[in-house]
């Protein structure tokens, strides 16, 4: 293995001690903004492409509504949640992740599921993906990953080596490249898949009382993928066969529908636990904490322009409503401020103004002035605050619910180790026919990665999860196991 003598710096020169973990109070967190090398890579990330976006740049978008229909009082006083039958509008926009903005709709990649709440008290963002995990637990780490998947710095070609060099020394990330090489990977369409808000957040109800809860967006039309083998003519015939799909089917009357279910974790079961919940690597079992309906999200109705709604619509996890707050998961910490900041850079300061990202209510604040501020900016009302010129005030009532933290302000990482035991049970859950066309696909995108030692090492992660499951892909590119992991 090569040496590297060289320290790595900040921008401004100064060695890092830490590139792995995110500074948190307290080994669960939540990160703490004097992280100012985090904040550095995420802001400087944002700000690495003009101007489609860096990560999600292809996209498709769609209005709807979202009803529910079951009563969650008890567990959230978020106002669009309130009642049965009640309706709320919504935008929703699908992605592939890693490519351009012309890139195929059919690759194998994660598909991103944002979600926009239309609610009384605001918007609320739910922004996730087609995976109920991701490849990595801590946003310290999102530049170095995202750039593995982007092209090599002189040959502008996708680089293998750097995807399968980067998993292989993140073995946290298994679990979702399972996921990723498995029949999953490439879905039929962007109605034919679930969508997950991944992360832990917590619902607050009006007694101040709260739980842990994760989404799940299960599709009416069925799950249905494509081949490596069809994805690839497609890509070919049509790159844009999700977006047509998508926008064909609405515009025939075939609305996609998605049914929202919730897990509960009651917040003192996050402390004994067999994992930390908090880890985006990982799921909770259902038999633990069964799906509880929700409501029901139906797209009925297409973009009037795509790039004034599609392409200009923004996202973040750190778009919040009363009744729905964050958990210290290290990951959605790190997003709460790069996607706002990412918009900033891409759209704009205003970018909340435009039509399709403004609220349905009344927007009260002293923001003034930025580019592209197209309405009367304020006119001439009072613009600080406190004032006793009767301006809006904050309402204490709707402060984000306390939760305690412990432990001391360092870099560490989660204390939980173990990334193999829930990529072994989607191995072993998987029928024989799809078992083999994963070790097919992995093996398809590992034979152009040229390092024997990168091979190996991503082949000692799969034989930990599964024996059979390393030995299979070890077979299949005409290497050993490593005697080490025997």
């Amino acid at each position: 293995m090569s040496t590297n003598n060289k320290n790595l710096t900040t921008s401004w020169g100064a060695p890092v001690g830490d590139n792995q973990n995110s500074m948190t109070a307290g080994s669960r967190g939540p990160t703490l903004i004097q992280d100012v090398h985090l904040l550095e890579k995420l802001a400087h990330f944002n700000r690495e492409r003009v101007p489609e976006r860096v990560v999600h740049a292809k996209g498709a978008g769609a209005h709807g509504y979202f009803e529910v229909t079951n009563d969650v009082t008890k567990y959230t006083k978020a106002k669009f949640l309130s009642e049965v039958g009640k309706r709320t509008p919504l935008f929703v926009r699908f992605s592939t992740v890693a490519g351009e903005n012309g890139s195929a709709d059919s690759v194998r990649d994660p598909r991103g599921f944002a979600v926009k709440f239309y609610t009384e008290d605001g918007n609320y963002d739910l922004v996730g993906n087609n995976t109920p995990v991701f490849f990595i637990r801590d946003a310290i780490k999102f530049p170095d990953f995202i750039h593995t998947q982007k092209r090599h710095p002189q040959t502008h070609l996708k680089n293998p080596n750097a995807v399968w060099d980067f998993w292989s020394l993140s073995p946290e990330s298994l679990h979702q490249v399972s996921i990723l090489m498995s029949d999953r990977g490439i879905p039929a369409t962007f109605r034919h898949m679930h969508g997950f808000g991944s992360h832990t957040f917590k619902w607050v109800n009006e007694d101040g009382d709260g739980v842990w809860i994760k989404y799940h967006f299960k599709t009416e039309q069925g799950i249905k993928n494509l081949t490596e083998e069809v994805g690839t003519k497609i890509a070919g015939e049509n790159p844009d066969y999700h977006t047509q799909d998508l926008f064909n089917s609405i515009e025939q009357g075939d609305f996609p529908a998605w049914k929202v279910h919730v897990q509960i974790m009651p917040l003192e079961d996050a402390d004994t636990y067999r994992f930390d919940p908090f880890d985006v690597t990982k799921v909770w079992s259902q038999k633990d904490y069964p799906l509880i309906e929700v409501g029901r999200m139906v797209l009925d109705k297409n973009p009037e322009n795509y790039f004034a709604e599609v392409e200009q619509a923004t996202f973040s996890p750190g778009t919040l409503v009363p009744g729905i707050d964050v958990s210290p998961d290290k990951m959605l910490q790190g997003r709460l401020f790069a996607y706002s900041d990412a918009h900033r850079y891409r759209v704009g300061a205003n970018h909340q103004a435009l039509p399709i990202n403004r609220p349905r209510n009344e927007v009260n604040n002293y923001q003034r002035d930025g580019q592209m501020r197209f309405d009367n900016n304020g006119g001439g009302s009072v613009y600080y605050e406190p004032n006793s010129l009767g301006g809006p005030t904050e309402s204490s009532e709707n402060k984000q619910a306390a939760y305690p933290v412990s432990g001391v302000a360092d870099s560490v990482a989660y204390d939980h180790h173990d990334h193999y035991t829930q990529a072994g049970d989607l191995y072993r859950l998987q029928s024989e026919e799809e078992r083999a066309r994963l070790v097919a696909n992995i093996v398809g995108a590992m034979k152009p990665v040229e390092s024997d030692e990168i091979k190996l090492r991503q082949i000692s992660h799969f034989y930990k999860a599964d024996p059979e499951y390393g030995t299979r892909v070890a077979e299949g590119l005409g290497l050993k196991v490593p005697q080490e992991v025997l």
